[in-house]
C-alpha cells in the first residue's frame, strides 16, 4: 500500500512590493550619522541629515505646527524621505499621508478633507487603571431560557466562563451583552482574553501558547497564560487620533434592529463633522491632557503634490498651523516658479509667499549614475528580481540619459523577456529589448512633435 502525499499551498500572503516598500528608515549609524547607502535610501545625504534633525524634534514634540517642504525635481526622493520619516518614528506617533489632488471631492469640502486628515494626524495616548478579569479561556458554556417573544426559540441569558492564570482560576457569570461580544470576537476555549469589569469590553489577545503544538492552518499569533491573579487592576494604554473621537461622536447611536439598519444604508458614505463638536471634543482633551490622563502626541501630515491645493486651502492651513493642537505638517512638491492654483499670481513651488516664509525648506538634487545604479540593484532585490552585472550597468545608463522611474518601470518586464527567453536572470538583451518596446518621455514626445499633423489638437 502505498502513501499518497500532495503538497497544499500555503495560507501565507506573499510580500506585496511598492514604490517604496524598501525603505525602511533613513539610513543612519548608532550614533545618528549619515551612511551612503543603508535602509533603502541612496544618496541625498543633506536632505536625509537634515530629515534625521526634524526627527528628532517631532520626537521630542518640540515642531508642534511646524511645516516642512521637500522641494525638488521628479524623481529625486522626496516621497521616499517623507515615509523613511514614518519608519524612524515609528507606529505610535500617527503618519498621514494625502495628495493634494484628494481634496477636490464631489460630496464634502475641500476644506473638511484637509481638516478630517489633520485630526488624523493628532495622537492621543489615554491611560487607565481599569479593573479587568484576564486569563485562558478554559469553559464558556451560554445559559439559555425559553424566549417569552417566540414560543419555538431560546435566548441567552448568562454565559458561564471559566478563566485561569498562572495563579488560579475563577468561573464568571456574565451579561447576555458580554456573549455577543464574546462572538463578535470569535473566542473558543483556549484564547487569552481580558474583560473589563465595568464596561463588559471584551478583548481576545491571541491563542495560549499551550496549544501551540496542534495542527492548524490558520494559527494566529500565541501568547503566554498570564501571571498574577484572574481579578486584578491593570493599567490599559489606548492610542487613537482625534479624528477617531470625531467619528465616535458624530456618529448616532441608533439601534440595532432591520429599519436602522436599512436607513444607514441611505446615508451618505461622507459626512461632514462640524466645528462646534471638534471644539466641544479639543475642550475634553485639553482638560484630559491637564489632568494628566491623556499624553498628547502630535503626529505628522504628508501632503504629496502641494501645489494641487489652491489659495482656499493654503488660506485654511495658515490657520491650523497656529493652533495649540497642530501636527507636524510635511509637504512635497517638484514645481519651481508657477502660478498658484485659482488666482493669476506666479510664485516658487505655486504657493503663496506669505506660507512660504512658514515653511523648513529642504532641498533634493538629481541622482548621478552610480546612485541610480545603487537604487536599481536594490529595488531588483526587493522585487526578487535577478540580474545580471552588465545588464544592471545597462539599465543604470539608460536611468541616467532618460530618468530613474523610467529605468525602473524597465525592471519587471526585462524580467519577464528574460524568462521568455529561458534565462535564469535579466540580460543585457532582454533589457534592450524593452527599451525599444516602452518608450521613455523624450522619445514620445520626438515622435509626437514629428508626427504632430496626424494628432488631434
Amino acid at each position: 500500500m502505498s502513501l499518497k502525499i500532495q503538497t497544499v499551498t500555503s495560507h501565507a500572503k506573499d510580500p506585496k512590493t511598492s514604490s517604496h516598500s524598501h525603505i525602511t528608515g533613513l539610513g543612519l549609524d548608532d550614533e545618528g550619522n549619515v551612511k551612503d547607502i543603508a535602509d533603502g535610501m541612496v544618496g541625498q545625504k543633506e536632505a536625509r541629515e537634515a530629515s534625521s534633525l526634524m526627527k528628532e524634534l517631532i520626537l521630542q514634540k518640540q515642531v508642534a505646527g511646524r511645516t516642512i517642504l521637500f522641494a525638488g525635481p521628479p524623481g529625486t526622493g522626496k516621497t521616499a524621505l517623507a515615509l523613511a520619516i514614518s519608519r524612524e518614528l515609528g507606529p505610535k506617533v500617527p503618519f498621514c499621508a494625502m495628495t493634494g489632488s484628494e481634496v477636490y471631492s464631489a460630496e464634502v469640502k475641500k476644506t473638511e478633507i484637509l481638516m478630517s486628515n489633520i485630526r488624523r494626524s493628532l495622537g492621543l495616548r489615554i491611560k487607565e487603571n481599569k479593573e479587568v478579569y484576564e486569563g485562558e479561556v478554559t469553559e464558556l458554556i451560554p445559559q439559555e431560557v425559553e424566549d417569552p417573544l417566540n414560543g419555538y426559540g431560546k435566548t441567552v441569558q448568562s454565559v458561564i466562563i471559566g478563566l485561569k492564570t498562572v495563579r488560579g482560576s475563577k468561573q464568571l457569570k456574565l451579561d447576555a451583552s458580554i456573549y455577543e461580544s464574546l462572538q463578535k470576537e470569535k473566542v473558543i476555549a483556549g484564547d487569552v482574553i481580558y474583560i473589563e469589569a465595568n464596561s463588559g469590553a471584551v478583548r481576545r489577545v491571541g491563542r495560549s501558547d499551550a496549544f501551540a503544538t496542534e495542527a492548524d492552518l490558520e494559527a494566529d499569533e500565541y501568547v503566554p497564560i498570564p501571571k498574577g491573579d484572574v481579578h486584578k487592576k491593570k493599567e490599559v494604554v489606548q492610542d487613537l487620533t482625534l479624528h477617531d473621537l470625531d467619528l465616535a461622536n458624530a456618529r448616532p447611536q441608533g439601534g440595532q434592529d432591520v429599519m436602522t439598519m436599512i436607513q444607514s444604508l441611505g446615508k451618505p458614505r461622507k459626512t461632514e463633522i462640524t466645528d462646534k463638536l471638534r471644539l466641544e471634543i479639543d475642550k475634553v482633551v485639553e482638560k484630559y491632557i491637564d489632568q494628566g490622563i491623556a499624553e498628547f502626541v502630535p503626529g505628522v501630515l504628508f501632503i504629496d503634490e502641494v501645489h494641487m491645493l489652491d489659495l482656499e486651502c493654503f488660506t485654511f492651513m495658515n490657520k491650523q498651523m497656529e493652533k495649540s493642537l497642530s501636527p507636524i505638517i510635511i509637504l512635497a512638491t517638484n514645481r519651481g516658479k508657477t502660478k498658484v492654483r485659482g488666482t493669476d499670481i506666479i510664485s516658487d513651488f505655486g504657493m503663496p509667499r506669505d506660507l512660504i516664509d512658514r515653511l523648513t525648506i529642504i532641498t533634493t538634487i538629481p541622482y548621478n549614475p552610480q546612485e541610480v545604479s545603487e537604487i536599481l540593484k536594490i529595488r531588483a532585490h526587493a522585487e526578487g528580481i535577478p540580474i545580471a552585472a552588465d545588464a544592471l550597468v545597462r539599465l543604470a545608463q539608460i536611468g541616467a540619459e532618460t530618468s530613474l522611474r523610467y529605468a525602473l518601470q524597465l525592471l519587471t518586464p526585462a524580467w519577464i523577456q528574460a524568462e521568455m527567453n529561458a534565462y535564469d536572470e535579466v540580460t543585457q538583451e532582454a533589457i534592450d529589448d524593452v527599451h525599444d518596446l516602452f518608450l521613455d518621455v523624450q522619445r514620445s514626445s520626438r515622435i509626437l512633435k514629428d508626427n504632430e499633423e496626424v494628432y488631434l489638437a
